[in-house]
């Protein structure tokens, strides 16, 4: 008969040892690893590119850097960067990379200068991804670990690494669009209402995303005005205009006047600085521009063609012409051209319906189906445009696929 020490030693020998955690799960484990694996891509893009720019006859920069630095040297003479032809920024743009105006005389010190607003906007890359772990680990009840997994999806997606390093400066919005989640879902307000208007003058398009935001913002996320009990709710439908009243909520007449006249406060600084052409160039081009060119809208080929006439009356005159019978239309929708009502469906999508439908369902998914459709529609559809995207990928939609699926299909995306 084995003895009972025996016994106890040969069970424990034959009890399965401890999983070692492996290779992937020790990698998020640890947020240095992620951040400067995806700070040595960004690097690694950017060695490169200076290679390829000096080797090259296909220049690795992007021609809308360029646009950005020469604006940032007419700055610098204290001109107006609208000297520029083809910008069509808010100036702060071009105050940021003054840097790149400098010359020193030493060629490597003035490469390092030139390439600093790329380092900037790869810089804001790695912020945009700590604060998107941040909001996915608070909306999403993600341990540390698990947000760095959804967080990779951005930080180590090469795509993404190559826009910034190339000198596009969707990063910077990366983080203004992060940081405004952030700042929702953390019921800060205040934050929340400057960094949405300093977001729409900054690139116009985030201003889609106030409905949805404030759709959210229900007594029942934001609490009682009073701070007391919530209100029973009665049997009898309420009237329409006691639906207007409960909508109608301090905080939201609080974020609707932050960032107001965060907005205003900067376009009557800029305007008075830079005159009518900071509003002609930064805002009104948008709503007639014509730009066919690199371009995945499905509006591409009427573009296209109406950039071919040279005067409005060639256009009529070919519209005339190519017209099968006599049209009965009020000459006033005759008029309108694509360019000028191209904006219509994707304003009703991304500020209208799909705020009213999924907000309150879950608003980080909603951001981004509001940025699906506005990307879709737009008139212009790049790279850099559909980089609006990237970093609401990480987020899962709950209402629409489980977290497995989700994550399996994201890291494909990345991959």
């Amino acid at each position: 008969m084995a003895k009972p020490s025996a016994t106890r030693e040969s069970a424990a020998s034959s009890a399965p040892s401890p999983a070692t955690p492996s290779l992937v799960a020790s990698f998020f484990h640890h947020p240095l690893r992620l951040y400067l694996s995806a700070a040595l891509l960004r690097v690694a893009f950017l060695l490169y590119g200076l290679w390829q720019d000096a080797n090259s006859p296909v220049k690795y920069t992007d021609i809308d850097y360029l646009v950005f630095t020469d604006a940032a040297r007419f700055v610098s003479r204290g001109q107006s960067p609208y000297e520029r032809e083809t910008y069509r920024y808010t100036p702060i743009l071009a105050w940021l990379l003054l840097p790149t105006a400098l010359k020193t005389g030493h060629p490597l010190l003035d490469t390092a200068l030139f390439s600093s607003g790329k380092v900037l906007f790869a810089a804001a890359d790695l912020v945009a991804g700590w604060l998107l772990e941040r909001v996915l680990a608070k909306s999403k009840s993600m341990d540390a670990a698990t947000a760095r997994k959804y967080a990779a999806i951005w930080l180590l997606n090469p795509m993404v690494a190559t826009i910034s390093t190339r000198g596009s400066s969707e990063g910077l919005l990366g983080v203004l669009v992060m940081a405004l989640l952030s700042a929702v879902m953390a019921r800060r307000i205040t934050l929340a209402g400057l960094l949405l208007g300093f977001g729409v003058h900054f690139k116009i398009y985030p201003f889609i995303y106030a409905p949805a935001i404030v759709w959210w913002m229900d007594q029942e996320r934001m609490g009682s005005p009073s701070g007391g009990d919530k209100p029973r709710p009665s049997k009898e439908k309420p009237s329409w205009v006691t639906q207007l009243a409960a909508f109608i909520t301090p905080k939201r007449l609080q974020l609707a006047a932050i960032s107001l006249a965060t907005f205003l406060s900067l376009n009557i600084l800029m305007f008075f600085i830079y005159g009518p052409p900071f509003l002609q160039h930064t805002y009104l081009h948008h709503v007639t521009r014509l730009d066919h060119r690199h371009n995945f809208s499905p509006y591409n080929t009427q573009l296209y063609l109406a950039s071919a006439a040279v005067t409005p009356a060639a256009a009529d005159a070919a519209a005339a012409a190519a017209a099968p019978a006599p049209t009965t239309l009020h000459p006033l929708l005759r008029s309108l051209r694509v360019e000028s009502v191209a904006f219509l469906p994707q304003l009703a999508l991304s500020c209208a319906l799909i705020p009213l439908a999924l907000a309150k369902k879950d608003l980080p998914a909603a951001m981004l189906a509001q940025t699906f459709a506005f990307v879709t529609f737009n008139k212009v559809c790049t790279s850099q445009v559909s980089r609006f995207l990237f970093p609401f990928f990480p987020f899962p939609p709950s209402f629409f696929f489980s977290r497995t699926r989700v994550q399996g299909e994201m890291m494909a995306i990345m991959m």
